[in-house]
C-alpha cells in the first residue's frame, strides 16, 4: 500500500515529524510519502491561513505524479477535504474526521485538544460537516502556536491542563487537535487515564482499511469529478 500524507503548511520539519508518526502506525509493507506544499503559510492558525493552505495542498496533490493508493490530509480542521475528494481518484482521509470517528468508538463523547483558541471555530465546523460534531464535548486550546509544539515538555504540560478542562466538560476520550502533536498520545495517555487518539495514526489505519477493501470515493453525487473548464476564457475588457 502506498499512502501520501500531506502537511498543511510549508514547515518541512513538521512534515518529517508527521511522516514519523504515520510510519509508526502503518502496517509492515505500507509506504508513506510526505508532501510539503511549496507555497502557503508556514503554520496554519486561522481562517485565512486555512484557505491558503487548502489551495496549496490541492495544488501540491495535482502536481504529484508518483502513484499512490490513498491520501491522508494532515491538517486538523483545515479546509480542502472536499476539494481533494473531487480531485483524486483514491480515498482521501482527513485526520480531523478520522480521529473523531475512532474516538466515537471508544466513548460516548470526546474532546479535542488543539493549539490556539482561534482555531476552535474551524475545527467545530469541520466536525459538523463530517457529521461527528454531536459527540464532541469540547474543543479546548492549549494557547500554543503550531511552531511552539517542538518544546515537548511545555506542550505536554499545556496539553494536560487543557485535557482536564475537556474532561470536566464531559469528554471520555481525547483527540490530538493538530498534526504537530503526533506522538504525544504515548506520553500523556497513561497520565490521564483516558484514551488519546492521534489523527495521523487514525487516518493511516483507515486509509489502509479502505485500500484493503477496494473502496474509493463515490462519484455519484457531491464528489463527482470537477467539470472541465474552457481554457479560452479571458477577463472582460
Amino acid at each position: 500500500m502506498r499512502i501520501v500524507v500531506t502537511n498543511c503548511n510549508t514547515t518541512r520539519s513538521m512534515t518529517d515529524e508527521i511522516v514519523r508518526g504515520a510510519r509508526a502506525a502503518a502496517a509492515p509493507g505500507t509506504t508513506i510519502t510526505g508532501l510539503t506544499p511549496a507555497w502557503g503559510p508556514e503554520s496554519a492558525e486561522g481562517w485565512l491561513d486555512s484557505y491558503l493552505s487548502a489551495a496549496a495542498v490541492l495544488d501540491t496533490l495535482r502536481g504529484h505524479r508518483e502513484p499512490y493508493d490513498a491520501v491522508v490530509l494532515a491538517g486538523f480542521g483545515e479546509h480542502g477535504r472536499e476539494g481533494a475528494r473531487e480531485l483524486v481518484a483514491t480515498p482521501v482521509i482527513d485526520i480531523t474526521e478520522a480521529a473523531a470517528h475512532l474516538a466515537c468508538l471508544l466513548g460516548r463523547r470526546y474532546g479535542v485538544i488543539t493549539t490556539l483558541d482561534r482555531t476552535r471555530g474551524q475545527i467545530e465546523d469541520s466536525l459538523h460537516t463530517a457529521g461527528v460534531a454531536q459527540n464532541c464535548a469540547a474543543v479546548v486550546g492549549t494557547g500554543l502556536g503550531v511552531l511552539d509544539l517542538g518544546d515537548e515538555r511545555r506542550t505536554t504540560e499545556a496539553f494536560l491542563t487543557a485535557a482536564v478542562r475537556a474532561r470536566d466538560a464531559g469528554a471520555e476520550v481525547l483527540v490530538l487537535g493538530c498534526a504537530g502533536m503526533t506522538g504525544l498520545q504515548r506520553t500523556v495517555g497513561e497520565r490521564l487515564g483516558m484514551p488519546v487518539v492521534d489523527g495521523v495514526g487514525a487516518a493511516v489505519k483507515l486509509a489502509e482499511s479502505l485500500i484493503a477493501l477496494d473502496l474509493a470515493t463515490s462519484r455519484s453525487g457531491g464528489y463527482a469529478r470537477p467539470l472541465p473548464k474552457r481554457r479560452s476564457w479571458s477577463a472582460p475588457a
